[in-house]
């Protein structure tokens, strides 16, 4: 696989997760925003995360610039790593696979490094209270951004509640609590990073190796060799 083809879906993911990031951003205040072809497990519910992927937070401020610089230089390392193994000839399929993670790894990067300054309105940690809060209306792209650089959330939308149950009273612990499956609000970039990672687990034994190429098997004869005599 040639790295061109890398890099073509990797902008094919960003321009997607991009894309749909601002327009979600740009048009709905945070909470609920459609289901999709009305279908009930299917769902764009707009949230902000300051942290990890799946809503998990790092620590105040600081620990949100340590885990943005940790992304960054995940992401350098993952450009050398990508061309390393174009080179050195590994798999399509492992391939395509560190391609996916690497393009949500700068998917939510960006969201990290920039929207704090391109966005006048975003999920922001306030130091009286040592916690996040949110915002009302919708936010608009400006100059005057809600914070500073590496200080931006993250923005996450796809929302898949396929069940909704209850734990039946005999369970332990849970019993009788309410039960949901798909829960995590997530976005483009962490499906890309998750499909890369499980596809790489399952397949590790068929896609964890290099091409190894086909040399030509040399012809012996036995036909003596000089100036009259051809071997084709």
């Amino acid at each position: 696989m040639k790295l061109k083809h890398a890099v073509l879906i990797i902008a094919a993911i960003i321009i997607a997760d991009q894309a749909l990031k601002i327009f979600i951003k740009t048009s709905y205040p945070t909470g609920e925003v459609v289901r999709v072809f009305g279908m009930d497990w299917f769902r764009l519910h707009f949230i902000e995360n300051p942290g990890m992927a799946w809503g998990w937070k790092f620590g105040n401020e600081t620990g949100k610039v340590i885990l943005t610089l940790f992304r960054l230089v995940a992401v350098i390392f993952g450009s050398w790593l990508l061309v390393k193994f174009v080179r050195e000839k590994y798999t399509k399929g492992f391939i395509v696979c560190a391609a996916l993670i690497y393009a949500g790894a700068l998917g939510n990067l960006i969201d990290s490094m920039f929207y704090g300054m391109i966005f006048d309105k975003g999920l922001h940690y306030d130091p009286v209270t040592q916690d996040y809060l949110s915002y009302s209306g919708v936010a608009a792209l400006s100059s005057n951004g809600y914070s500073s650089f590496l200080h931006g959330s993250v923005v996450d939308m796809l929302y898949f509640p396929m069940i909704k149950s209850t734990y039946p009273s005999w369970f332990p612990v849970v019993g009788g609590q309410e039960f949901e499956f798909f829960s995590p609000i997530f976005n483009i970039a962490d499906m890309a990073i998750s499909t890369g990672v499980i596809t790489l687990l399952v397949f590790q034994k068929r896609f964890i190796q290099k091409l190894v190429p086909v040399n030509k098997q040399s012809i012996e004869t036995t036909t003596t060799v000089n100036d009259d005599v051809q071997v084709s």
